[in-house]
């Protein structure tokens, strides 16, 4: 089964001394951003059931864009109101709102509110790897995942771990980022392609 998950912004750049307050400060420091990002999905034993990798970008509150390159294509765009998910290969659409669609979700962490505090618990939880992580465990059991944590490093953050109730673990690694850039607001717009089967939720 196809697991692409929509985590749907970045944070701003951190120092190794991340905490809980500096990341609140940051986010209100970024308006919009776009990077490039390798995904893989494990199993509860660490084994690889999949790789992708493709690009983002967003401009708060709300609006973002991924792109899923390789080795299949899939976009998903949040248009302030609506999800929008196209898989190319199945010709269908499937678009939700997007206050259902996100929720007590990572999307809901990195691209809604900055009162970050009301979805999740966030606490630090110090050096590994050579990355400074925090943790953000959702407050309600409404979700799919059970942890989240956040690796930053010295160029923002650079990595995200998401565990799911079924002991999955995603794992996603951000390369140059580039943080308040111009993106036109035709990026954040989701027309179906002609023909395209169209599911809505």
């Amino acid at each position: 089964m196809r697991k692409l998950l929509c985590v749907l912004l970045l944070m701003p750049a951190l120092s190794l001394a991340a905490s809980v307050d500096s990341l609140k400060s940051l986010l209100n420091q970024t308006t919009t951003a776009r990077a490039r990002f390798a995904q893989a999905v494990l199993d509860k034993n660490n084994k690889p059931l999949q790789q992708v990798t493709g690009t983002m970008e967003f401009s708060r509150p709300g609006r973002f864009r991924w792109e899923y390159n390789k080795p299949y294509e899939q976009t998903i765009v949040g248009d302030g109101s609506r999800l929008w998910i196209y898989d190319k290969d199945l010709n269908q659409v499937t678009v939700r709102k997007l206050d259902r669609a996100l929720g007590a979700s990572p999307a809901a962490l990195l691209a809604g509110s900055n009162e970050i505090d009301k979805s999740y618990t966030l606490k630090s939880v110090g050096a590994e790897g050579g990355l400074d992580w925090l943790e953000a465990t959702p407050r309600t059991q409404d979700t799919a995942f059970e942890r989240i944590r956040l690796g930053f490093g010295q160029n923002g953050l650079e990595a995200m771990e998401l565990k799911d109730q079924f002991g999955q673990m995603t794992v996603i690694k951000f390369a140059d980022l580039e943080r308040n850039v111009k993106i036109s607001p035709d990026a954040f717009k989701f027309t179906p392609p002609k023909g395209a089967a169209v599911i809505s939720e």
